[in-house]
């Protein structure tokens, strides 16, 4: 019994012993396969493959094994019938192998072979790769500008939002400068590009969308150039949120617009007056209330609020809109030659005028022939009624638009 056991134990040992051996003439050449028929060599195989695409070309990325034998590597797609073939010198090579190479647009699946100079091949590696070119570059769309204009020596170009699925990277702005063509890049994720020394005789600038279709991609795709109107803007501060200078808890004075003293009707408890802009009620915004109270937020009579700028001759608009106000009340937009806006008993002086105290857009127009100094902006008459009723006006956005005269 003790004699079979034994046999039974020698028996398990040399099978383990055979496994091991077998296992380590594996780990010993990893190059080695065998068949029936004699031993095949295989060379190294390439790692950590990866094609970039690019535009009618594609980028082979990959590390090289260590085998001293191999001199060569093979790419084939089309199924074999198209390849590209690389000679490499193990000496000098690199461990990681880049090679890049022309390809017709499409999806591409690729075979990759090394070899020796005994001709012996590694084992197939397969990938996939995608080329882009005039199908791709048609397909592509510049982003939209909603508004470029310059204020003062600042010229802003804000962007609409584009589909991010062809890949948009930015968009590149070439513009004259006070020195000389420059050129901004402006990446897709930001809505405005803000210029700082647009050359006072530009009238426009031009821009171009670029595109890599991966984030891997090895070219940038352009559209073509869009040249856009700069128009310039004469008014500063003119939507919500209102810059102010001084500011209560609700009651504010607006940046750049000058308000008279009619305006400031709101007094705190350090005798300090506020108005011209109310952070409630979807503030802060331009306005004028009067009322609510027996001892504050007294009448305002020939209330303004306005701005001056010198204009060149040319056609005008000049929007305002109210989301909200006292029905029909004594409030009036207005554009007058000067420094500043008449009262409201003195409209006729203006060069135009309207009534606009009911809710939504109101506008009104005027024409000048030459260069002249403009004063634009609200007059208004609001009542304090007590503690329990008041008048209101409140403007969320302005606008001042510009065509040029005819035959200009």
């Amino acid at each position: 019994m003790k004699h079979k056991f034994q046999h039974k134990i020698k028996a398990l040992l040399a099978v383990a012993a055979v496994c091991t051996l077998t296992y380590s003439c594996s780990k010993w050449d990893e190059f080695k396969k065998y068949k029936e028929g004699g031993e095949i060599i295989y060379t190294g195989k390439l790692d950590s493959v990866k094609f970039l695409s690019g535009n009618q070309r594609i980028r082979l990325k990959a590390m090289l094994k260590a085998d001293p034998k191999l001199n060569k590597v093979k790419v084939l797609w089309n199924g074999g019938k198209d390849s590209v073939v690389y000679d490499v010198d193990m000496q000098s090579e690199p461990r990681e192998f880049i090679r890049t190479f022309p390809m017709e647009e499409g999806i591409k699946n690729f075979v990759i072979y090394t070899y020796d100079a005994a001709g012996n091949q590694s084992v197939a590696v397969n990938a996939v790769g995608q080329v882009y070119g005039p199908r791709y570059q048609n397909g592509l769309n510049n982003r939209v500008v909603s508004a470029a204009a310059t204020l003062v020596d600042t010229t802003k170009i804000d962007w609409l939002p584009i589909d991010l699925s062809a890949g948009p990277i930015a968009t590149e702005v070439t513009y004259l400068s006070k020195t000389g063509i420059k050129k901004v890049i402006t990446p897709i994720a930001l809505d405005r590009t803000v210029i700082g020394d647009l050359d006072a005789s530009a009238s426009t600038i031009s821009y171009r969308t670029l595109f890599k279709p991966q984030p891997t991609s090895i070219d940038t795709f352009y559209t073509e150039p869009v040249e856009v109107k700069v128009t310039k803007e004469y008014l500063r501060n003119t939507k919500i949120p209102f810059e102010t200078v001084l500011n209560s808890d609700r009651w504010a004075i607006p940046k750049y617009w000058k308000t008279n003293a009619a305006v400031l009707n709101f007094t705190n408890g350090a005798g300090t007056k506020f108005g011209g802009v109310d952070f409630w009620f979807g503030g802060p915004q331009l306005a004028m209330e009067a009322g609510w109270s027996s001892d504050n937020m007294v009448t305002i009579t020939n209330g303004k609020i306005y701005q001056t700028a010198e204009l060149p001759a040319g056609n005008y608009t000049l929007e305002m809109d109210i989301p909200d106000c006292t029905q029909n009340g004594n409030f009036y937009t207005v554009a007058a030659e000067g420094t500043i806006i008449p009262d409201i008993e003195n409209l006729s002086s203006a060069i135009s005028y309207a009534k606009t105290s009911t809710t939504g857009t109101h506008k009104i127009s005027f024409k000048l022939t030459s260069t002249k100094t403009v004063s634009m902006g609200f007059v208004g008459t609001l009542q304090n009624k007590g503690c329990c009723d008041g008048t209101f006006w409140r403007i969320s956005a302005v606008r001042l638009k510009q065509t040029p005269l005819e035959g200009n």
